[in-house]
């Protein structure tokens, strides 16, 4: 079963880095990407800047038409008005099965903000340890999963910080 995550970085490049370093565990076999995109916010901007990582899987598996409705739910339809959030209005409650509802949308837009990105990841088969031990050193946060409770806390605890 394929898993849909959100994981924000303290800085506008941090998600970036982490599509090198998804790529290689790809490479590796060590998971399976089926689909992804970033969102970064560079301080000084008045947008977040987003972008399907295509070079991590050979077809993304939700497509360009996902990530442009996501993300423009996400960070465009405050801006746009009424007339554009009522037509996603019925594709967003078509999402809302997938866990993308209001609560996702609010919990993305408000963690995201000027100086940090984010990666949007759908994926399988990971290697927990060995993707943890790839991603050692990255400031990294899970803000958002369709996992049940018990996953999603077995996730954290997997890359919660060693003190």
């Amino acid at each position: 079963m394929a898993t849909l995550t959100v994981w924000k970085f303290a800085t506008a490049e941090g998600a970036d880095d982490a599509v090198r370093t998804l790529a290689n565990l790809t490479s590796q076999q060590l998971i399976s990407v089926h689909d992804a995109a970033t969102a970064s916010w560079p301080v000084g901007k008045k947008k977040p800047r987003t972008r399907q990582a295509n070079d991590l899987t050979a077809s993304g598996a939700l497509g360009g038409a996902f990530w442009g409705l996501l993300f423009g739910m996400i960070f465009f339809v405050p801006l746009l008005g009424a007339a554009v959030g009522a037509a996603s209005g019925a594709l967003s409650g078509a999402l809302s099965d997938a866990g993308i509802d209001d609560g996702f949308v609010n919990r993305v837009r408000d963690q995201l903000t000027e100086g940090t990105s984010a990666l949007f990841l759908l994926s399988s088969d990971a290697v927990v340890d060995r993707v943890k031990d790839a991603f050692a050193g990255q400031e990294m946060e899970l803000i958002s999963t369709n996992l049940s409770h018990d996953e999603e806390a077995a996730l954290r605890a997997a890359f919660a910080d060693e003190d």
